[in-house]
């Protein structure tokens, strides 16, 4: 967990503790459900665990916030935002129903309460949102079209509500076509490590 805390030296130890909770949780499944490459267990914390944290440096969620996490697969980015931001709240949905019963499992061994996980897909849900955020699903233009309907009109955070996606490489084709208004933030400058080279957080209010 130090490379957690080395960038949230203000997270309290209960916090800490469900992060390193949730690490443990993601290796122990990991070896009879394929959540992340198995090359990726050794640096699960900053590949996976940290990577979703660059929301966190993106934005201070206010109280009451609500969130749609799409295509959670394991929890990410929606369950290290949700230890992070015990106020908001957090919708994770997945079209994969063992992925879920893995992040369910994970909310209710650690007594998440601002945090539900269900199975279904992106199209399905009514409900509307703050933010809706995600961890490389899909291109963006396949994206958008999830999102139709869901951000509501109510503001309560410094940006305008709308998606904030964590994504990688050369973004430029695929954010052109989308036609749509973006902010492009690279995650190097919140955090030092090589693999956040290519890294960035997509905007789109």
């Amino acid at each position: 967990m130090k490379a957690i805390t080395k960038y949230f030296p203000e997270l309290t130890a209960e916090q800490v503790m469900h992060l390193q909770h949730f690490q443990e949780h993601i290796r122990s499944w990991n070896a009879k459900i394929n959540l992340i490459s198995r090359k990726d267990m050794d640096s699960l914390a900053v590949k996976h665990i940290l990577h979703s944290l660059a929301i966190a440096k993106f934005i201070a969620f206010t109280p009451g916030t609500k969130v749609l996490d799409i295509g959670t697969g394991g929890g990410f980015p929606g369950i290290p935002l949700a230890i992070v931001f015990p106020e908001t709240h957090f919708h994770l949905i997945d079209s994969i129903g063992k992925k879920i019963t893995v992040v369910q499992s994970f909310i209710h061994e650690a007594g998440i309460t601002n945090a539900v996980a269900e199975k279904t897909r992106a199209e399905e849900v009514k409900d509307k949102y703050d933010f809706i955020v995600s961890r490389a699903v899909t291109s963006m233009p396949k994206f958008l079209p999830w999102t139709k309907g869901k951000i509501a009109s109510r503001q309560q955070n410094k940006i305008h509500n709308g998606i904030i996606a964590l994504k990688g490489g050369e973004l430029t084709g695929e954010l052109e076509i989308i036609g749509r208004k973006y902010q492009e933030e690279a995650i190097t400058q919140w955090f030092e490590e090589s693999f956040f080279e290519t890294k960035k957080i997509i905007y789109i209010p």
